[in-house]
């Protein structure tokens, strides 16, 4: 099957021979929607930690695919939603690396001032700082203000 023709979870099911736990999860409906839901909490919040990492260095889009996987193993929303998010990343890594080195690095400080401004306004700064004596009130988060 085409990765263009969407595949519910029912039809998969179907599809396959009758056995394990999933099978006897649909025959109750029940233990189904439960399992559903336990499903859509669990990608739900995978999908939106990936989102919160995006910005930042590490596996943000790779956490983000995670969840949609995970979500689309129930829903089929999340398997287009999938597809859609991968076409879109992988044209964007290609346009990126066709572009000269000045676009590219100013991609790079974009996310570095991204990674800086969500630093500081979580006082990972003062924290720091902190430990080294410093005291410097520009170092304050303006979200949880200062300590005194």
């Amino acid at each position: 099957m085409s990765d263009d023709v969407p595949m519910t979870a029912e039809k998969r099911d179907e599809q396959t021979e009758p056995s394990g736990h999933r099978h006897r999860f649909r025959r109750n409906p029940a233990l189904n929607l439960t399992y559903r839901i336990g499903v859509g909490v669990v990608g739900g919040l995978v999908l939106v930690g990936g989102i919160l990492m995006i910005p930042y260095p590490g596996p943000g889009w790779l956490v983000v695919f995670a969840g949609l996987a995970i979500l689309a193993t129930e829903f089929e929303w999340a398997g287009r939603v999938l597809r859609f998010a991968k076409r879109y990343y992988d044209a964007w890594v290609e346009w990126l690396k066709r572009q000269n080195l000045l676009v590219k690095a100013l991609v790079l400080a974009a996310t570095a001032l991204v990674v800086a401004v969500t630093c500081w306004l979580l006082g990972a700064f003062a924290l720091v700082g902190g430990w080294f004596g410093l005291d410097w009130p520009w170092l304050q988060s303006p979200i949880f203000g200062s300590k005194g």
